[in-house]
């Protein structure tokens, strides 16, 4: 960073598939830390009365939502149970905004945008996993929204640990700030 992490009312965290069935998944990084730093972000938001916003992905029971494009690596084929999309009540408070996806970005086919903009939130702290899917794809379209970024790298996970070092290496840098979770919650203190 070239100067002070400044954070203002102006600031939701934005927090990507911390959910029981992408928790469980083999992460380069444990999964139980990036939960443990997701919930200390959130509980820092909501002292600070700050909007916490939990993303995460499901489909409908009978998959009929499921993206269909033909690609090499497909998704699942069918619908995860319901409880793969339960988000761990450690992290869940009353007041937060719940949003579900059904694409990898958070914005696509979603009320996020209209969420974040009605609060008055110009900035964004991100994290979840996976880095360079989720995450990555949810930062594009913010940045091209025009929100400030500011990514938790220690609260930010990928299933590929060249993938996450690529995405915080090459990509984040370039649309907004990378940062750490004590950086971050130290800057709501300031």
């Amino acid at each position: 960073m070239t100067d002070t992490l400044t954070l203002d009312s102006s600031t939701a965290l934005v927090l990507i598939d911390l959910q029981n069935g992408i928790l469980s998944l083999p992460t380069a990084k444990p999964s139980s830390e990036i939960l443990r730093n997701g919930i200390a972000l959130a509980e820092a938001f909501r002292a600070r009365k700050l909007p916490v916003v939990l993303v995460k992905v499901a489909w409908s029971p009978d998959g009929g939502d499921l993206p269909t494009t033909d690609v090499d690596r497909p998704g699942p084929a069918t619908a995860p149970p319901a409880a793969f999309s339960e988000i761990p009540a450690e992290l869940a408070a009353l007041g937060d905004v719940v949003v579900t996806k059904r694409h990898w970005g958070a914005f696509t086919g979603t009320e996020l945008d209209l969420q974040l903009r009605r609060r008055g939130i110009h900035r964004i702290v991100l994290g979840g996993i996976s880095t360079s899917v989720g995450v990555e794809s949810t930062a594009r379209t913010a940045w091209e929204h025009s929100y400030s970024l500011v990514f938790a790298e220690d609260a930010t996970a990928d299933t590929d640990a060249a993938s996450h070092a690529h995405s915080f290496g090459k990509i984040f840098p370039r649309i907004g700030r990378v940062s750490t979770t004590a950086e971050i919650i130290a800057a709501l203190s300031a």
